[in-house]
């Protein structure tokens, strides 16, 4: 990605060496700043999504000291499983999983062949006839009907849509029998049969019940295990992301650096004329631009008070580096001014603002320290 930015730089070098004038080496430095928004852009919205990512983690979270977490992060990665690995990891754990709760299904069908093999079964075993036998109130007081052929069916099926979890099954065992009983009279034979077989499987069903809640247990570890592993390995994906643009932002810091070196070699000298316009157009700026004008000024003087009131600008006394900063932010300045001159109280376009930022930066002496000395 960075050797485009490389090759800006040797063009702009040779754009530069082309041209004796001073302002068409500036407007070729446009051109590659164009080129480092760009890339600044994609960069910002990357910063963007990891901002994303750990504002959406869990505040309350231990922070790692400081010291050499870098590093550590980068030994940790080695040693954490991809994403993709760990969705691998977690479609085995389910088939694993599937299998065993197949293993106690299958188990829970014995339970359910003692059951209907008793002699008081056979009222249970298809749905209750509702016609023939003239039960026209029986929807009015059972909600969802069962039997243990329904059951039977349901349990076999290949299609997908039968019983997930053996405590489905044996939800609709139950309700079998309190179907029953609600419907007909406790005295009556069908009650009396539902109440003994009920209770029958209730014994059963607690003999299977301690290897269905160790499975339980052990499913909702299993998903907690894999919940920590992939947060870990999102951690970890995001990290070296952060560490990627980390390394990018350097590299074009680096880019702006050598673009400004190259901008302060071909500095020609303003002549006489050119810093009399100069003066001229300065005038002609608004407030809030003179302003940013005078800052420009002050980065290369520090001794020069750019908020006072009243302010003696000498032209002659100023570095070829800033008065080329200069002419460079009042053409643009003006430029934006005449855009806006139709509408009023018109913004600055923000994506010129941004070019003149960065273009400030190319020319600024290098980092703060100089500002300093």
């Amino acid at each position: 990605m960075m050797e485009t930015f490389g090759a800006s730089i040797s063009e702009a070098r040779d754009a530069a060496t082309a041209n004796s004038n001073g302002e068409n080496e500036i407007e070729g430095f446009k051109q590659r700043v164009d080129e480092i928004i760009s890339k600044v852009d994609k960069l910002e919205q990357k910063v963007h999504d990891i901002e994303n990512f750990y504002s959406s983690m869990n505040k309350n979270q231990t922070s790692t000291p400081k010291g050499n977490s870098a590093a550590k992060d980068k030994d940790k990665e080695k040693h954490v499983p991809s994403i993709k690995k760990q969705q691998q990891d977690a479609s085995r754990r389910e088939a694993a999983a599937s299998k065993r709760m197949q293993d106690l299904m299958r188990q829970f069908g014995t339970i359910l062949r003692q059951i209907t093999q008793h002699k008081w079964a056979w009222p249970f075993m298809q749905p209750v006839d509702i016609e023939g036998l003239g039960l026209h109130d029986y929807y009015e007081v059972i909600d969802k009907p069962m039997d243990f052929s329904t059951i039977k069916n349901q349990m076999e099926a290949k299609d997908g849509t039968g019983y997930k979890h053996v405590r489905e099954i044996c939800a609709d065992v139950r309700l079998v029998f309190k179907n029953a009983m609600k419907y007909n009279d406790e005295r009556s034979d069908v009650h009396v049969m539902a109440k003994t077989l009920l209770s029958k499987f209730e014994e059963k069903w607690l003999q299977l019940l301690p290897k269905v809640t160790e499975e339980e247990t052990r499913r909702e570890e299993e998903e907690a295990e894999a919940q920590l592993a992939l947060q870990v390995a999102q951690e970890a994906a995001q990290a070296k992301m952060a560490r990627d643009l980390s390394n990018e932002l350097y590299e074009v810091d680096v880019i702006l650096e050598e673009l400004r070196e190259m901008v302060v070699k071909r500095f020609r000298k303003m002549s006489t004329e050119e810093k009399r316009k100069l003066g001229d157009a300065l005038t002609r700026l608004s407030p809030e631009d003179l302003s940013k004008a005078l800052e420009i000024v002050a980065q290369n003087n520090p001794s020069f008070q750019a908020t006072a009131e009243e302010v003696d600008l000498d032209m002659d006394a100023q570095s070829e580096s800033t008065l080329w900063r200069l002419k460079f932010f009042v053409k643009e300045a003006l430029e934006v001014q005449g855009k806006n001159s139709g509408s009023m109280g018109g913004n600055e376009n923000q994506n010129n603002k941004r070019k003149r930022e960065l273009c400030d930066a190319i020319a600024k002496t290098k980092k703060k320290t100089k500002k300093l000395t």
